[in-house]
């Protein structure tokens, strides 16, 4: 009976488009990697592993009581906190945390934890979200853990902006007051980097860095007529180009397999797909994130509390910007910021992160209702 029950209650819709891109991953970054390592199956064999338990880890995540997690908020918050101290101190932010045979890196399992701790905080404040005054203690909530993340990893740490917009909007913030200050924060940002590259003033972050952010407008333009810090953006807009509407086929994209193609088996996998499997594979893909997207929104709206509405969202904002900054990247239309494709990139932090969150949008549908286990 409580199987049955388990059973009938699982959103298999959502779950059909997780597997659709755990499979698929498989098999492209079979083709990614074919020529990266003397074993030309030792990538897939650890990315099939990473799959395994993120799987694992998946079902785990939905058969807790999502509610229960508001319990151990403060637990969460303050150990994401230690953690990502413990990463900048000791700068593991390159490698990860060594846990067993396994490299973690904490700013992946960071998201997931400000997400559940986030949904806790403005479930308390609900109604009190209309002010500049009401907005800054959550700014601070997630702007702690973003800020220790920054200095080894800038594109994860703009994660945590879309998670802050995504849950604060959903949780009835002025929507006017939110766009207010996007757009303040967007021009400052510009303003600032000009005030960088024209007048020479100091920044917090180290100029690679830098320069991926500003490449993107003109790669040809980075000192070295596309050879230094555009390289990567020119590299992947041929690849994808080069694909057509099919694609060259699995094991055939000469961007890929002559390795012209820099990091095509993490950030940017999303260029394998463009070239070998076409205009048609990279719609599929992207038609399997947009259902993951939608069907966690639609979850969001009925699930049965605040809390739950506001996790589904928090982790619709994640994957959302997961996949807009990668695929943009690839095409030239983002900067580059390392991101990786969601459930697809080649890595077992990420893999497990996103896993956890999927499992948690399970959760929710299975609980929309009050089920008896």
């Amino acid at each position: 009976m409580e199987r049955r029950l388990i059973l009938k209650n699982i959103d298999y819709v959502f779950l059909t488009f997780i597997i659709g891109i755990l499979v698929m991953s498989a098999l492209v970054l079979s083709s990614a990697t074919l020529n990266v390592s003397h074993d030309p199956f030792y990538y897939v064999k650890k990315q099939v592993l990473f799959i395994i338990l993120g799987l694992a880890a998946m079902i785990f995540m939905m058969f807790i009581n999502y509610g229960n997690l508001r319990k151990y908020h403060r637990f969460i918050y303050v150990g994401t906190i230690i953690i990502l101290i413990f990463a900048l101190t000791t700068g593991k932010y390159s490698r990860g945390i060594p846990v067993g045979p396994f490299f973690l890196q904490p700013s992946e399992f960071a998201k997931v934890g400000i997400i559940i701790t986030f949904a806790h905080y403005l479930t308390q404040r609900k109604g009190k979200l209309n002010t500049l005054r009401d907005l800054i203690p959550c700014f601070a909530h997630v702007g702690l853990p973003m800020l220790l993340i920054l200095p080894g990893d800038l594109g994860t740490s703009l994660v945590f902006v879309a998670i802050l917009f995504g849950m604060l909007f959903t949780a009835g913030a002025n929507p006017k007051l939110l766009t207010g200050i996007i757009a303040i924060g967007m021009a400052a940002i510009i303003l600032i980097l000009v005030a960088h590259f024209q007048f020479g003033l100091q920044l917090p972050l180290k100029e690679y860095q830098l320069m991926r952010l500003v490449v993107f407008t003109n790669p040809y333009n980075d000192g070295m007529n596309g050879r230094g810090y555009g390289y990567n953006i020119i590299q992947s807009q041929v690849a994808i180009g080069s694909g057509g509407l099919l694609g060259k086929g699995l094991y055939r994209g000469s961007q890929v397999q002559l390795n012209f193609l820099p990091e095509h088996h993490t950030d940017f996998i999303f260029s394998v797909v463009g070239e070998e499997l076409g205009f048609v594979g990279a719609v599929v893909l992207l038609g399997a994130y947009f259902g993951i997207i939608y069907r966690s929104l639609m979850i969001a709206m009925n699930a049965k509390d605040m809390f739950g509405t506001l996790l589904a969202a928090g982790v619709a904002s994640m994957i959302f910007f997961h996949v807009t900054e990668n695929v943009g990247m690839s095409i030239g239309l983002m900067p580059i910021t390392g991101i990786p494709l969601p459930m697809f990139s080649y890595g077992g932090s990420s893999m497990l992160s996103n896993m956890l969150a999927a499992g948690l949008v399970l959760n929710i549908y299975m609980r929309r209702q009050k089920i008896r286990f």
